[in-house]
């Protein structure tokens, strides 16, 4: 990354690569000439999964392949042949458990060549899984049909469903706290949820102007980053709506992987023109050696920033950001289409005195399934009933 070199290429799959995901060190315990060492998974509409180390050893030699035609075999450890074609992957964080997404779920075992389970809740077509990485037996995908899906892979089964008004591009768990996650979707939004209550999000990240594409967590799991459809990537903090910080430039297209770095100091994304870029997570930030006085200065400014940060002089050059003017175009109409709607619902208001208010954070939601709704009262009834036969046994 620091040289911007290629290192190696080749070509692995026959057809179009839809997911790739790095797996965990101890991923391949059986081999004992496989311990240790890192492994990546990558699924393709070519109906294959496969399993490559990502060792420098395993390519040092070697150089990149200008032929498209043949499938490289240095450094694959293994090949899973699926029956229809892959549109995600996500690997378990303690186990050799990956799981894909395509006309299915299915779990696979690295050590078996075929799926141990799958798993459906009638979803047209899965267009991406993500493994919780605390509780790492809830695993989520969003489906076609405007789905999110929570599993329990100690049950092997769904437990929630909730589908929204317009379909989710990507979901991402929160690295610090178990329960939250956040999802990309179509309607120009990014939601926040508590798996606990699905009946409303946590929050509404606004701010873009086209579909957000893919969304990740920093690794403090207090940001946010998102991009989108409108060729710009934001940057927001979990606890506010709207965007603390917007990149783009002028060569950049649509934004479809956000990724942050594990020192949450950089940010990686890719886009439909080729290039993958490397942007600060703050742009003020510099990477050079400081020392403990400019540290301290540092910090004494962020807080006087924080201070004073509804003051009218500070908050209007702390928010001043140079937006694109297509971008710019794109928001006066979105604000005057949204004003419209807004005025209309009032109208009505006023002349339908039955009509429910809906909250903001609650607008995207159609409907929320649980698989197994048991109130307490329901248990304390069974309690009851199984009491009551127990004596009547006796």
């Amino acid at each position: 990354m620091s040289t911007r070199e290629e290192f190696v290429s080749f070509k692995a799959h026959y057809g179009l690569i839809t997911g790739l995901c790095v797996t965990q060190p101890h991923f391949h315990d059986k081999k004992p000439d496989l311990k240790n060492q890192n492994f990546m998974l990558s699924c393709s509409d070519d109906k294959t999964v496969k399993l490559w180390s990502i060792n420098v050893d395993d390519y040092s030699n070697k150089r990149s392949s200008d032929n498209d035609s043949v499938i490289n075999e240095e450094g694959l450890v293994r090949t899973f042949d699926g029956e229809s074609a892959f549109q995600g992957i996500d690997s378990h964080r303690v186990n050799s458990t990956f799981a894909t997404g395509g006309a299915k779920i299915q779990l696979w075992d690295v050590n078996r060549v075929k799926p141990v389970s799958n798993l459906s809740w009638g979803a047209d077509n899965i267009t991406s899984v993500k493994f919780n990485q605390n509780e790492t037996d809830i695993l989520a995908s969003t489906g076609s049909d405007n789905s999110i899906v929570l599993y329990d892979l100690r049950t092997n089964s769904p437990t929630q469903k909730i589908v929204q008004t317009m379909r989710t591009n990507a979901i991402c768990w929160n690295p610090m706290e178990a329960f939250n996650f956040v999802i990309a979707n179509e309607d120009h939004n990014a939601y926040y949820y508590d798996m606990r209550n699905l009946s409303r999000s946590l929050t509404v990240f606004k701010d873009h102007v086209s579909a957000v594409m893919d969304v990740d967590f920093s690794p403090t799991g207090d940001e946010i980053v998102t991009g989108s459809y409108d060729k710009s990537i934001r940057i927001y903090n979990t606890n506010h709506g709207h965007s603390r910080e917007i990149y783009h430039t002028r060569r950049m297209q649509h934004v479809f992987q956000v990724k942050y770095s594990m020192d949450a100091k950089y940010i990686i994304s890719g886009s439909d023109d080729g290039n993958v870029r490397l942007w600060r997570s703050k742009a003020w930030e510099r990477s050079n050696v400081k020392t403990t006085r400019e540290k301290n200065k540092l910090e004494y400014d962020e807080k006087l920033k924080e201070r004073f940060r509804h003051m009218p002089e500070i908050k209007r050059i702390s928010r001043h950001r140079h937006v694109p003017e297509v971008i710019k175009k794109a928001q006066e109409i979105k604000n005057i289409e949204l004003s419209s709607i807004k005025r209309r619902e009032v109208n009505e208001r006023r002349t339908r005195k039955d009509m429910p208010f809906i909250s903001e954070r609650k607008k995207q939601i159609v409907g929320t399934v649980h698989k197994y709704e048991d109130t307490g009262r329901e248990r304390k009834r069974r309690r009851d009933d199984n009491k009551r036969d127990a004596q009547e046994e006796q």
